[in-house]
């Protein structure tokens, strides 16, 4: 498959190229205390704030619906000095598109979220887009009272302020991780979504029945401060960051320097993109349909494990809380020990970036795919169905250092937007898995077990991490 100028998008990279050579050396400074420790720190929770505020809506559900009287829902003695509103009669379709609501809006940002955070940098996006998701949390309570149609548009609407933080912190990443702690550093801020999840399953459920579910909004909403953390102690690059080390800053932009000088020229990768070289990448192609058969089990367990507990094992709500988030904090260990695994295989040269990317990537989707499909025959075994579930999750953890990070190795000067690529693509399993995942559980195990099977071996074949040529004619989006 040829580009223009004779160039192929599979060809090897040449030694002129501008984003070709990885600089790699040992690092000279202290990772702990670091500058760019801290803005993983900072990533991580503001991606637990983000998805707490996701997931929410999935536990208190159950309360929201299943119920006429909040106050029958709750094993509490607190007296209320004004009704809280009624439950709604919400039938299992409607439920579906509520939770699938948000994915909507998620998908419409994605890609100018990358575009844009590659151009500007990303803290602003990665900080408006936590801000303006927490803020519109609030008024979830007075959408439902309004309406189904309401709340379905709120939600889509905070999904729409979301879709750029994902790009904008690997936007961030392009410029201040080092290629030997790409793993470590992208892995430890993505997976504050784990920890949001796990946080925010089990209090949603205590919060319910305690303070009826309105209040679950409210006071997630309160995630509106971390933003004055993330604006008083963030910056774009090391270059402007006012407490970084004059070794630490150096140590960054010498390692990274060679493969994205443009990002540290002030204005990212410009107006102008390779969208033919992209869209023509066969190592593009297998990271997005690999991240979508992964996200296809994810997002099923994300949206709809409440209502399986609540509905088939019959867990009442905290206990269903408390149960639903067990597989997050598993996925949390597991992805991070995972993450400083690979970077140790890197650095030691054990395997090629583009083996140790692989291996981790297949490793976490055929694991959970037998662990779904096991989940089928444990009937109604509450321990061993929760153990099935825990252990999907969890060892879908080891995939976070392989495909869904597999963006800034392959063209660190574009990695936000590819992300708000490959994410777009990813997202769509967030659209269909949870309108669909009501109509028969069986069904919706082997599916997803089937498509995780599936992007295993699509990324098995056709991924690598080696730096894709950018040449040819480039396109300028206006």
């Amino acid at each position: 498959m040829s580009l223009p100028n004779g160039y192929s998008i599979n060809s090897p990279p040449s030694e002129s190229g501008e984003d070709e050579e990885p600089l790699i050396k040992n690092n000279p400074g202290k990772f702990c205390c670091s500058a760019r420790l801290n803005l993983a720190i900072l990533m991580f929770l503001g991606f637990s704030v983000v998805y707490g505020l996701r997931v929410n809506l999935s536990v208190a559900m159950v309360a929201m619906v299943n119920t006429t009287d909040p106050d029958a829902t709750k094993n509490s003695s607190v007296i209320h000095a004004c009704p809280l509103p009624s439950g709604y009669p919400w039938d299992s379709e409607t439920q579906g598109w509520l939770l699938g609501a948000f994915f909507f809006g998620y998908l419409c940002t994605q890609i100018p979220g990358g575009y844009l955070a590659g151009h500007y940098g990303g803290s602003i996006f990665l900080g408006l887009g936590v801000l303006g998701t927490a803020v519109l949390t609030l008024f979830t309570p007075l959408a439902a009272k309004w309406g189904s149609y309401w709340l379905f548009a709120l939600r889509a609407l905070e999904g729409f302020g979301e879709g750029v933080t994902f790009p904008a912190m690997m936007a961030m990443w392009a410029r201040w991780a080092p290629p030997l702690e790409r793993s470590r550093l992208t892995t430890l801020s993505g997976s504050g979504s784990s920890f949001g999840a796990f946080l925010a399953l089990p209090l949603t459920g205590y919060i319910c029945e305690q303070l009826g579910w309105p209040a679950v909004f409210y006071i997630w909403g309160a995630g509106c401060f971390w933003a004055v953390l993330w604006f008083a102690f963030v910056s774009d690059d090391p270059r402007t960051h006012r407490r970084i080390s004059d070794e630490e800053r150096d140590y960054i932009i010498n390692s990274i320097g060679p493969q994205v000088k443009h990002l540290f020229s002030g204005t990212g990768h410009g107006w102008t993109l390779p969208l033919l070289s992209m869209m023509l990448s066969v190592p593009l192609w297998a990271i997005i349909l690999t991240q979508m058969s992964a996200n296809w089990a994810f997002y099923t367990l994300l949206t709809s494990l409440p209502t399986y507990m609540s509905d088939i094992l019959h867990f009442d709500l905290q206990s269903n809380g408390f149960l639903s988030a067990l597989p997050y904090l598993g996925s949390l260990v597991v992805s991070l020990l995972s993450a400083v695994a690979a970077d140790i295989l890197i650095e030691r040269k054990v395997f090629s970036v583009t083996i140790v990317r692989k291996i981790f990537t297949v490793t976490g989707l055929v694991l959970p795919a037998v662990f779904l499909v096991a989940v089928n025959y444990a009937g109604c075994d509450h321990i061993l169905t929760v153990t099935f579930f825990t252990l999907s999750s969890s060892l879908g953890g080891t995939s976070a250092p392989g495909v869904y990070i597999n963006q800034i190795d392959i063209a660190p000067r574009y990695a936000g937007f590819l992300l708000g690529i490959t994410n777009t693509f990813g997202t769509i399993p967030g659209v269909l898995a949870p309108i669909h995942s009501l109509a028969g559980w069986r069904k919706v195990f082997w599916v997803a077990a089937g498509i995780n099977l599936g992007g295993a071996i699509i990324y098995l074949l056709l991924g690598t991490a080696d730096i894709q040529p950018t040449r040819g004619q480039n396109i300028t989006v206006e």
